[in-house]
């Protein structure tokens, strides 16, 4: 069964108490025995004193007498003398054990004889009944030991003072032990209930209740105590948010994963595919030129188409590399102050051949402004989309370019009048592999990798890119970096 520490402490004062004044009134009762003792022995030596001179002096004036006639025919005299000196009853008794007299003419109490024997071998003895003390003691003279005197002490009177001594502890021990252990309960149980209240708090640490409120008004250890579990308690919330978190960002990271693995089984089918395609026509071009070796005509188209489809190939490759690398691994990019207007319109430059070839105009409204990013990388940005809005444009069309400072970032928009993006492709086309217009994507070597790269490469630079504006009549993207001031 299990005791509480409220009882146990209770039990604990009570019973320390009940030995405490227990032990200290047997040790005060034990010692005015004692006193009590040493009186009566005291008194009672300084009596048989008295006794024996007296009955030495009697027997030397009466000595022609033979000691047993002397004690025969004056004993009954001496005893009464020596009674009426020492206020005892005394009896006198020769060296037989024979009574030769009694200081009361009636012999009230009842003596028991038992300690004669031994005072007849010149010895003293006493003993002790429930109500009085024989004391006997030798009687000697010059010729040695002539009888024993017998003092019958009361003790009436030291019973009574001792029963009265004993009331008087019983009281005041009952009151002390009241009074003390009130003081105590009060005490102890002010103890108690602290640390009562710390095993509260700790039960509600146990079931996730985290309280960091110090409640004991203390300012000795269990205030430490009180400290530590608040300290403990902290920790142990900040260690479960903690864990809670790692187990969110796991969870996170399992997801993640699960997404990847998807995206890799996705990756690995579509670029099997793309790769398909070029490499069957390359194929077939050398069956054909294997079986009509003579036919310039075949010939010089195999070698067209060939190069064709191994340029396509190789941007596949190099495209699909750089992506998969950026994905696996963690470049460290040299960032450094890029003023954006001098490096669009070097893009520019080199895109207008291009733009030339397919019948395009480019219209370029820009502004000087600073971000800070790798240049490699901002410039394989801007090549790809640039590149994207003239394979997908429309002949006779157009490409505008602008830039302006919104919010702290700086803002490139690129708008074009070609083929458009249908609404339902608006989260797809930073996809890898994802293809608006297959058939267009085929006549223009397109394989979807462009955006998917571009945006990770935006991303990197702590950027953010967006298809801002959807409609039949072209595409308009948006791509923003921090301005540098």
């Amino acid at each position: 069964m299990r005791i509480s520490i409220r009882t146990k402490s209770n039990l604990f004062l009570a019973g320390l108490l009940l030995l405490t004044v227990g032990m200290l009134s047997l040790l005060v009762l034990g010692e005015v025995k004692k006193e009590q003792q040493v009186h009566y022995e005291s008194l009672l030596s300084q009596q048989s004193k008295v006794a024996n001179i007296y009955i030495n002096q009697s027997y030397a004036l009466h000595s022609g007498i033979e000691s047993n006639e002397f004690l025969k025919s004056k004993g009954p005299e001496l005893a009464k003398q020596i009674g009426i000196l020492s206020d005892m009853q005394v009896i006198l008794y020769n060296m037989k054990g024979a009574k030769v007299g009694n200081s009361f003419p009636m012999d009230s109490y009842n003596s028991i004889n038992t300690t004669i024997p031994y005072a007849s071998k010149n010895k003293v003895a006493y003993e002790v009944d429930d109500e009085f003390l024989y004391y006997s003691t030798p009687i000697r003279t010059t010729d040695g030991q002539i009888a024993v005197v017998e003092f019958i002490y009361p003790l009436k009177e030291n019973i009574n003072f001792l029963k009265k001594i004993i009331m008087i502890f019983v009281y005041i021990g009952s009151l002390v032990f009241v009074l003390s252990y009130i003081i105590g309960y009060i005490y102890f149980n002010s103890i108690v209930s602290d640390i009562l209240k710390l095993k509260k708090h700790i039960d509600e640490i146990k079931i996730g209740g985290f309280k960091k409120i110090q409640i004991l008004k203390r300012n000795d250890e269990l205030k430490d105590l009180e400290q530590g579990i608040c300290f403990m308690d902290s920790r142990i919330e900040e260690n479960i948010k903690t864990m809670d978190k790692e187990q969110e960002q796991l969870k996170y990271a399992v997801e993640k994963l699960k997404i990847l693995e998807k995206q890799q089984k996705r990756f690995i089918g579509n670029i099997t595919h793309e790769f398909k395609t070029p490499l069957t026509i390359i194929r077939a071009y050398v069956d054909l030129i294997e079986m009509y070796t003579d036919d310039p005509l075949l010939l010089e188209d195999a070698k067209k188409n060939i190069s064709k489809e191994t340029d396509k190939l190789l941007d596949m490759v190099e495209k699909a590399l750089h992506l998969s690398s950026l994905e696996k691994y963690d470049f460290e990019f040299n960032a450094e102050p890029i003023e954006i207007m001098e490096l669009l319109s070097g893009i520019c430059d080199r895109i207008n051949v291009k733009a030339k070839k397919f019948e395009l105009t480019m219209f370029c409204d820009l502004n000087k402004a600073y971000i800070l990013a790798d240049h490699e990388s901002v410039m394989q940005i801007f090549i790809n989309i640039l590149d994207n809005a003239i394979k997908y444009n429309k002949p006779n069309g157009q490409i505008f370019i602008n830039n302006y400072i919104d919010n702290g970032n700086v803002c490139i928009v690129i708008r074009d009048t070609g083929i458009g993006i249908p609404i339902e492709s608006k989260d797809k086309i930073f996809q890898p592999f994802y293809r608006v217009d297959k058939e267009r994507s085929r006549q223009t070597s397109g394989i979807g990798l462009g955006l998917a790269l571009v945006k990770k490469l935006v991303e990197m630079q702590n950027g953010t890119i967006e298809l801002i504006n959807i409609e039949e009549k072209g595409t308009t993207i948006k791509v923003s970096f921090p301005h540098l001031l």
